[in-house]
């Protein structure tokens, strides 16, 4: 089977607007994500992090180069400001070479995330 390139989603929330715990939080959503995904470093494409307007200490790019993800590409942007959406929430695009298949992929929500997307298997 040939190499496909897919994306895998994710969020996390954080307590409140620290850039540690902005730091943490993101080093914690990429982990699981590679781990249920068996990701390798040399799989990854690019990473996309969007925060909600109510964290601004830090961005969360800063927290995956600690994870030796320097030389991937990685982006961060300001979610729509949605009424009544998740506060605190940092959310993940990750680009990859893959061999498999969509419905193979398992995204991933934490913390206060995890009711996102209830509709996902875990």
């Amino acid at each position: 089977m040939s190499q496909s390139v897919r994306a895998l989603r994710g969020a996390t929330t954080c307590d409140a607007d620290d850039p540690v715990l902005i730091g943490q939080r993101t080093v914690e959503l990429l982990e699981e994500l590679f781990r249920r995904n068996d990701v390798r470093h040399d799989d990854l494409i690019s990473i996309w992090f969007t925060t909600t307007e109510d964290l601004i200490s830090a961005f969360p790019a800063t927290g995956a180069r600690t994870i030796g993800l320097g030389d991937v590409p990685l982006l961060c942007a300001r979610e729509i400001p949605v009424p009544g959406s998740m506060p605190r929430c940092i959310r993940v695009l990750i680009h990859l070479a893959t061999h498999r298949a969509r419905h193979e992929l398992h995204h991933v929500y934490l913390e206060r995330a995890a009711t996102l997307r209830d509709d996902l298997p875990s």
